[in-house]
């Protein structure tokens, strides 16, 4: 199909607290893609690779032959270009998956300061407050809305 083209991002608020992620995937013969996503209880670097899974899925979906992924995680960039090695027992299987699942596409990451990355950005934070919002309620209870 296509070469895409992603945007990424994830945050919670807390660390870990109330976590989104934020995907803008452009290149899809349907248009631009735009992706936000409450993750429960993460912290920031878990809710990162889950951005990036979600592109790679996203990716794989469409069944596009290329993906480039840009992100302002520059753990993440390096842990996935091999410059760093992943020794977190938390992300290391998250980052195993997401390796293997790139291996299906040509592919590649590359780092991209914050403020070239505001629409993932926005809408992983977005994602992360709607999160907030429901763990509020919850905790709550439901008894009093």
């Amino acid at each position: 199909m296509s070469d895409l083209v992603a945007y990424i991002d994830g945050g919670s608020r807390g660390n870990p607290g109330p976590s989104g992620i934020g995907v803008v995937i452009g290149g899809s013969i349907n248009g631009t893609i735009r992706i936000a996503r409450s993750i429960g209880r993460q912290d920031n670097n878990v809710a990162e690779y889950v951005a990036l899974l979600e592109a790679l899925q996203c990716a794989l979906g469409l069944k596009a032959k290329a993906l480039h992924v840009f992100s302002d995680s520059e753990v993440m960039v390096k842990q996935m270009s091999g410059e760093y090695n992943c020794r977190s027992p938390r992300l290391y299987s998250l980052n195993w998956i997401c390796r293997k699942l790139a291996r299906s596409l040509d592919f590649s990451i590359s780092h991209v300061r914050r403020e070239d990355n505001t629409e993932a950005n926005s809408l992983a934070s977005s994602a992360a407050r709607h999160a907030e919002r429901w763990h509020n309620v919850t905790a709550r209870g439901l008894n009093e809305f």
